[in-house]
């Protein structure tokens, strides 16, 4: 890969939006479990690339005060965000407290960068696009050790005359991937259409109350949670590259067939729904844990290899009370494992395609049936540290190149915080319907061998 010059970026304005003055109260929130599950684990950071020629005065003189004019009227509904996450000493519980004039950190930057270059699909330097999304404001921490922690923040960029991104991070402890789709959904139309009636969109649902806890797993969750504050997870290497692949609908349509044909004589995989998100999580799962193994020149034939998702709970019968815009965290992740010696097999992808199916198919049943009393995440935490877990962020039903804020579809989309996982993002085509975007961080010494690796052959 070619050496990318050293880029510069000039922070032009920084600012704080809140919602219009009087719109909300001061507004306290309790966490439900589905958020005490996120209390330590890193940020998301999502980064929008928009193609629109203009120059900086341009930008901060007229695209500026509209994108946040819209935010604040966005903000109204989606007050949560603007608040702060307050966590008291233990064992009091952490909550959400919004006061009137809180907001959100808004940062712009000029940056000298090629913007076709940060938008393409080829191998880009993580920490360059690390630059293009902000850190969250620093934690306030009383004399008693209360922890008062920002919610988000947003940064954008202006490429003169090339383009824009918009780079956005959430703590991820307020929302999951569908409540933050929907702010960000909401918040683009309200920019887009220049108007504050905002009756014909989807307004947020907050009331945490509807989230019951028979189980009593808000305390296991916390107490799980407050396991991993200090542990290594989530650490960044350094050298990192983002490499961007797509799969067009004719290869996810090939998979499916040939995992179609190892179904015959295999009775479970027979009735297991093939999907796009199961036939591309199971070619991910495989060729991951191949270059893991290439990179380390390590084996063990007895090793048990896991894949970690999401299941988001508003489609599952246990929460069904729930509303789809549930506003918060209301994901339940699940592990599925398989045996090393079955995932690098030759039908190996077909094998990973079986269990993913059937375990979603056993969530269909209830999704805290395997919750425990004593940990949640524990086999996850093993399974991370010892490099034998692959996860996934992100899903195509998101819809992520639906977000116009006036300028078009996005460009790109990218997901960065997955280079601290050693997970993929997961987004849909922007080319064509039933194709699949998979974002993926690689060591820039092992590029090579990840492109060897990951030649499509069927």
């Amino acid at each position: 890969m070619a050496t990318q010059a050293i880029s510069t970026v000039k922070v032009i304005d920084q600012s704080k939006v809140a919602p219009p003055p009087g719109s909300v109260s001061t507004t306290t929130v309790p966490l439900t479990f589905f958020d005490m599950a996120w209390l330590f684990c890193c940020p998301l950071q999502r980064i929008f690339f928009y193609e629109f020629s203009c120059p900086t005065l341009h930008f901060t003189q007229i695209i500026l005060p509209r994108l946040k004019e819209s935010l604040s009227l966005t903000l109204r509904h989606f007050f949560l965000l603007a608040a702060n996450l307050t966590c008291p000493p233990s064992p009091n519980e952490p909550y959400y407290i919004y006061n009137q004039g809180d907001g959100v950190h808004v940062t712009v930057v000029e940056s000298d960068a090629d913007f076709n270059h940060l938008a393409g699909n080829h191998a880009r330097d993580v920490k360059t696009l690390r630059s293009l999304v902000p850190k969250l404001p620093s934690t306030n921490i009383s004399s008693d050790t209360t922890h008062v922690v920002p919610i988000m923040a947003i940064q954008f960029t202006v490429f003169p005359n090339s383009g824009i991104s918009i780079g956005l991070t959430l703590n991820h402890v307020a929302a999951d991937g569908r409540s933050f789709n929907h702010f960000l959904k909401f918040w683009a139309s309200v920019n887009r259409s220049k108007a504050e009636d905002l009756t014909l969109l989807s307004l947020p649902y907050h009331n945490k109350d509807i989230v019951k806890d028979p189980n009593g797993l808000t305390s296991i969750f916390l107490k799980d949670s407050r396991s991993w504050e200090n542990s290594s997870v989530g650490n960044d290497p350094s050298g990192n590259l983002l490499v961007t692949m797509v799969i067009n609908r004719e290869k996810i349509e090939q998979l499916k067939r040939w995992i179609a044909t190892r179904s015959e004589n295999d009775q479970e995989l027979a009735q297991i729904r093939i999907t796009t998100y199961v036939v591309t999580c199971a070619f991910m799962w495989v060729n991951l844990m191949k270059l893991r193994e290439k990179i380390s020149g390590h084996i063990d034939e007895d090793a048990v290899y896991y894949f970690g998702s999401l299941a988001d709970c508003r489609e599952r019968f246990e929460f069904s009370i729930i509303p789809r815009t549930y506003f918060g965290n209301c994901v339940m992740y699940f592990l599925v494992s398989a045996k090393r010696s079955e995932l690098m097999d030759e039908s190996g992808i077909a094998v990973a395609a079986k269990f993913i199916g059937k375990k979603l198919c056993e969530l269909g049943k209830g999704v805290l049936a395997e919750v425990d009393n004593k940990s949640v995440s524990g086999g996850a935490e093993k399974a991370m540290k010892n490099g034998h877990i692959v996860s996934v962020a992100g899903s195509p039903k998101f819809r992520v190149y639906d977000t116009d804020f006036g300028w078009g579809r996005p460009k790109t989309c990218e997901v960065v915080h997955i280079s601290a996982y050693g997970a993929f993002s997961l987004n849909e085509s922007r080319e064509e319907e039933g194709g699949v975007q998979i974002g993926v961080a690689v060591n820039r010494e092992k590029l090579d061998l990840f492109h060897a690796v990951f030649e499509i052959r069927i």
